[in-house]
């Protein structure tokens, strides 16, 4: 199994393990609410919403991934989807390290 199928089946782990946040307005909102450690947003995710986005991450000082389609995210967590977040910091960094291996 490649990395980058490793990656994508670990986002299906996040979120059975309830620590994913999917949907462009509630990541946005959960965001704000300070309950986000790190963004993934699809590479295909239309430009507006893509700035939206990015710039509250940014701003909330949150690591972005943005390595996978529209596609592959959906494929990962079963629903159809462009924007995530992860909520819990262990998984966060595990993500980040499983990414830094090589996608």
């Amino acid at each position: 199994m490649h990395n980058r199928e490793k990656i994508i089946n670990f986002l299906g782990l996040i979120q059975r393990a309830g620590k994913l946040v999917s949907g462009t307005d509630m990541v946005i909102s959960s965001i704000k609410a300070r309950k986000v450690k790190l963004v993934i947003i699809a590479s295909d995710l239309s430009p507006a919403t893509r700035q939206e986005v990015v710039s509250l991450a940014q701003k909330n000082s949150l690591p972005i991934i943005d390595e996978f389609s529209g596609l592959e995210i959906s494929q990962a967590i079963g629903k159809a989807r462009k924007v995530l977040a992860v909520s819990d910091l262990g998984f966060s960094k595990a993500l980040q390290k499983k990414l830094n291996e090589g996608v």
